[in-house]
């Protein structure tokens, strides 16, 4: 039973995203046609497009939007991108590991794109494989504290494949190995449990601790990464503690 609070650091980049919102509906328009593409348009029999539009779901994508994708991405309609999977990985300020998760129609403009947003915030390309060591991939259902203690959930998850929970403040964080998750998800429903969200995500094995102002860097950093449009996500490795955050939340 892990008990690491990065809720401070949740909530820096939940208010980016907030202020993002275009972007974001965007960013979920495109998983919804990836996944769509690539296990078809029935969500029932495609666990990833399931997931793809309840996230979607969760951040008011209108129900039109997700549609229309889901008939791009399946052939049913025209316009589809051909999306394109590419994972860079580089470093913020403080050597603090970063994997940038992209997905595009243009390579050369990604590069461009991640390359810029490094490079005018203190950060750098790091060569393929000398970060993605550091971390694991891992499966992640987040889900509002409001519904069940903890000890609740372990109850639910055990069998499934969970493997532990954290506290994220306002919600916990399960997680199982990346096969699991869609398992785990299931048995939170068939329990009446809702969810935040249900992925596979990358977590670190290692993690380097900062101080307020490498928090500052290390987040100027990152939200500037998903301030691209070919930028899905971004996972990083940094440490903040407990009093670091609570600092950085006072100066908002």
């Amino acid at each position: 039973m892990a008990g690491h609070s990065k809720w401070a650091t949740t909530k820096h980049k939940k208010a980016a995203i907030d202020a993002k919102r275009g972007k974001l509906f965007a960013k979920l328009i495109k998983y919804i046609e990836v996944a769509a593409r690539t296990g078809g348009a029935d969500p029932a029999g495609n666990p990833t497009l399931y997931d793809a539009i309840q996230k979607a779901k969760k951040n008011s994508v209108p129900n039109d939007n997700i549609d229309r994708a889901v008939k791009r991405g399946s052939g049913a309609e025209a316009g589809g991108a051909n999306w394109e999977a590419i994972t860079y990985e580089g470093y913020a300020p403080g050597g603090v590991a970063l994997l940038i998760e992209c997905l595009t129609d243009n390579k050369n403009r990604a590069a461009m794109e991640v390359r810029t947003a490094l490079s005018k915030n203190g950060g750098n390309l790091a060569d393929p494989g000398s970060v993605s060591y550091l971390f694991n991939r891992r499966g992640v259902v987040m889900v509002p504290k409001a519904e069940k203690s903890d000890e609740e959930l372990l109850d639910i998850i055990l069998e499934a494949g969970g493997e532990e929970i954290n506290d994220f403040g306002d919600s916990w964080q399960i997680v199982s190995e990346a096969t699991n998750f869609v398992d785990v998800r299931t048995a939170l429903q068939e329990a009446g449990v809702d969810y935040d969200s249900a992925e596979a995500s990358f977590l670190p094995s290692v993690r380097v601790p900062l101080d307020a102002e490498g928090a500052k860097k290390m987040m100027r950093v990152v939200e500037a990464l998903e301030d691209c449009d070919d930028v899905q996500d971004v996972f990083d490795n940094s440490d903040i503690p407990d009093e670091v955050l609570a600092e950085l939340d006072s100066q908002e």
